[in-house]
Parts: C-alpha cells; structure tokens; sequence
C-alpha cells in the first residue's frame, strides 16, 4: 500500500544496514532524471546540483539528521524533502545494501527544478514543474550486497513461441489518489500516470522459464492498435509485491517485490525485460512507470504486429 505520509520503513532484508545505536554518517547522489549530489541552502532545504558543497546526513535508529543536527523531514502536502531546525526528524529511514535509500519499501523519489542556478528539489510525489525520477544513494553505511544467481536463459521476445497477454491492466494516478481507474485495454505512463499489468500463469508451466518483455513496433507495422510517444523513452520496470484488481488505486497498489531497471524504448524494436523460473499456478503483477519526460500510451493488441507488454515461455 502507498501512502502520502513521508517515513521510510527499515528493510527487512539480511542485505540492509540498520542503524538502531550509533550515527552513521554519509552523503547522498542523484541518478535518474538528474545526476548530481545534494546539497543543502542554508534553511536546510537539500537540492540537487548547482553551487551547492555535498551536504552530510547521519542516521541513527532509522531517523536522519544533517551536519547542523536538524531534523529531516517531508513536509505536510507539498512532500519536500528538507532538514528543519528545532523539528524531530522522521523515523524509518533505510539504507541499502548498495546504498539506495527507501521510502516506504519504494525507491523512486522525485526531482523538480527550481529555476535557480540549476538547482532541483527532491519530493515523495512531483512538487512542481518539469519533474522527473530519481533514485538516492548513500556513499557510506552500507554493506554490499550479495551477488545475484545468474539469470536463467531468456525466452524470445517475440509472439512465435508459447506466451501469456495480460488479464488486467490498471491505470493508476497519483493526482487521482484514491480513485480507481478500472480495467483498461491501453497501458500508459507519464508524469503522473503509470500501468499495472497482470498475468495468470498457468500450473502446467512448471519448471520452465518465463521472460517479461515489451514489444514496441514502428506506427507503420500496426494494423488494429495504435500508440502516442514522446520524450526521452525511459521507462521502469518491476514486479510487485501484490496482486492488483481492477479496484486498484495509486493509493492501494502493491509496492515493489523486485526492481528489473530502466530500459530506454523507441518505436522499431521489441526488449527483454527481465527472465525467471515460471511462477506456475501464479497470478504475478508488473509495473511500468515513466522515467524523465516519457510519455506512452498504446493499445494493447496480439495482433500484428504485436504492441505492449507480454511474458513468452520456453
């Protein structure tokens, strides 16, 4: 479940630092929309880039602190990140094994410039202008992470072979909070809008491998769907740790189990997303959220040439 509230929850995982005595002591990055460190003005504002010196942040039983010991906060309906004096800073910070830091299990936190000096704020939602997503890092106070098994080999990212179309796709908002869009036959991401797909996987899959692709043709090779793109074509990918419905909302959507990246997407071309062990007898849910200026809205359609996002099987 999402919410509008700012305390980021202590990973569970073996592979997370939790600081619960002694302050640990770090400095964060950008990479995204927006790379670059994060500074601070001097009524502790953090922003990204511009003339700003790195500013230090310490955690300490999951609650955030600058170098001037002010609290780091969210503030009430804008969600800015800042550090405000004489304010107890939020509690449930996390970070990573690789350092990223969480807000609520999510990694995704948000850039809007600011028009000064080429200096952008961070939010929780989009607080401005020309925004786009972000993730943070911390340079310190974390282990590593374990290395991954190696990936099973991927199916074909084409409809040749046996695949699955999704049974679901919902649209969720988060200017539209807490109203559910219900069962659409587009997927869509944008600024503010972003697609949860839905497969059934059935139990005869068992023992084979399943690849999660996106296949986007050129407006010329479609002959009963259609789509609108533009901006630079980042776009996330990842499976949730839940099961959507067509009641789904922003609000109540599923967080994310495992993140597969940022694929960068132009018409002409069809993309392995991510592949893995068939979760036979399964209904597994995906997420595809817009990264930058991205925006994309296509009919979903098997027929040729196939558009949107499907799980082959081999």
């Amino acid at each position: 479940m999402r919410t509008h509230f700012f305390f980021l929850v202590l990973a569970t995982s073996a592979d997370a630092i939790v600081t619960r005595w002694a302050p640990c002591c770090f400095h964060l990055s950008s990479s995204g929309a927006v790379t670059g460190t994060v500074g601070q003005l001097d009524d502790g504002q953090n922003r990204i880039n511009g003339p700003l010196s790195p500013a230090q942040f310490c955690i300490a039983d999951g609650a955030i602190t600058d170098a001037h010991g002010r609290g780091c906060i969210i503030t009430p309906g804008v969600t800015q990140y800042q550090c405000d004096s004489g304010v107890p800073p939020a509690s449930g910070f996390s970070v990573g094994c690789d350092g990223t830091i969480a807000y609520n299990g999510q990694t995704t936190f948000w850039e809007c410039q600011t028009g000064d000096r080429g200096t952008a704020n961070i939010y929780i939602h989009p607080g401005g202008t020309n925004c786009g997503q972000i993730t943070l890092k911390a340079d310190s106070c974390f282990s590593g992470c374990h290395p991954p098994p190696p990936p099973p080999s991927g199916c074909l990212a084409n409809l040749n072979g046996q695949w699955e179309f999704p049974h679901l796709i919902v649209l969720i908002d988060y200017t539209t909070p807490n109203i559910p869009a219900g069962t659409s036959y587009f997927g869509e991401v944008s600024s503010t809008i972003s697609s949860i797909y839905n497969f059934d996987i059935p139990a005869s899959d068992a023992g084979k491998t399943c690849s999660l692709i996106f296949l986007f043709p050129t407006q010329a090779q479609l002959t009963t769907s259609s789509f609108t793109f533009s901006g630079n074509g980042g776009i996330s990918f990842s499976q949730l740790d839940g099961v959507a419905t067509n009641s789904t909302t922003y609000a109540t959507a599923p967080g994310d189990k495992t993140f597969y990246g940022v694929t960068i997407v132009s018409p002409g071309n069809s993309y392995t997303i991510a592949s893995f062990p068939c979760p036979a007898g399964q209904a597994v849910s995906y997420e595809l959220k817009a990264v930058g200026d991205t925006y994309l809205r296509d009919f979903q359609d098997w027929n040729p040439s196939p558009i949107g996002v499907y799980i082959t099987k081999c």
